[in-house]
């Protein structure tokens, strides 16, 4: 039911979406969506954690960016590193962080009977393994700011067969990340951490870099997708604020597909 008072109080929905004074960490900020992603959270208000495997490309970052950017190497891979990344982002915060996006991510193509298993392992190690990992270290800083919003970057992948594009390994984490985020933002949502995650359709990236200029891979995205064309970088900064921020504050455990209609038919 509304309160009275929020009734009659002066309407200014854009300010839900203001980042002022939060702490946010981006994982695999080196290049494509993690750094479009670190650069809307800034731009937001935001002082971004960026981290990467790339020290070069983080510090370029940075200094694009100029203040309330902090570089951090970290491969997610490693428990050390993921441990680090979250006590640097919670010095940064004075004992808190408000937001996480687990962007990092790798993937090998191939048919499933020969992608090797440590291919297999490596790939959910990176895009699902480290994705709660991050998500367990990030909840007591979070906590301890009075709340924050976990955003996972799944993928559509997730949610239908990768095939002809076959990557098993991939397909199955990005599936595994989806149900972690409904699970993960069941527990803790009561405590005040909101967990969601976005699916991204085909946009390009380092991962989907050999897909533009073969015109049997776009044409594969143009005629499977409903509007006929990429994602472009810019269509999943909506996305990333919405449940980055409060204007999200009701929302728990979903996905939201940003996909220009892939996965609606």
């Amino acid at each position: 039911m509304l309160d009275m008072a929020e009734s009659s109080a002066v309407i200014d929905p854009l300010s839900l979406f203001r980042l002022d004074g939060q702490v946010a960490v981006v994982t695999g900020a080196s290049a494509g969506l993690g750094d479009r992603f670190a650069r809307v959270l800034h731009a937001a208000g935001a002082t971004v954690v960026v981290a990467a495997r790339r020290l070069e490309r983080i510090e370029s970052l940075a200094a694009d960016l100029g203040e309330r950017c902090v570089p951090m190497v970290c491969d997610v891979s490693d428990g050390d590193a993921c441990r680090a990344l979250i006590d640097r982002a919670t010095d940064v915060g004075s004992g808190g962080i408000d937001v996480l996006v687990n962007n990092a991510g790798i993937s090998v193509i191939g048919p499933a009977e020969s992608e090797s298993f440590d291919d297999f392992t490596r790939v959910v190690d990176v895009n699902l393994n480290a994705v709660f990992r991050l998500c367990q270290l990030a909840y007591e800083p979070m906590v301890a700011s009075g709340g924050g919003s976990i955003v996972n970057i799944a993928s559509i992948l997730g949610l239908v067969a990768g095939t002809p594009v076959k990557q098993a390994g991939y397909c199955a984490a990005k599936a595994g990340v989806v149900n972690l985020t409904r699970e993960l933002g069941a527990q803790w949502a009561r405590r005040g951490v909101r967990v969601n995650a976005i699916a991204p359709g085909w946009f390009p990236s380092e991962m989907t870099a050999d897909m533009w200029g073969d015109e049997a891979s776009e044409r594969f995205v143009v005629t499977n997708t409903a509007l006929g064309r990429e994602g472009r970088a810019h269509e999943l900064d909506g996305a990333l604020l919405y449940l980055a921020s409060a204007a999200s504050s009701y929302v728990i455990g979903q996905t939201l597909v940003v996909d220009g209609g892939w996965t609606i038919r």
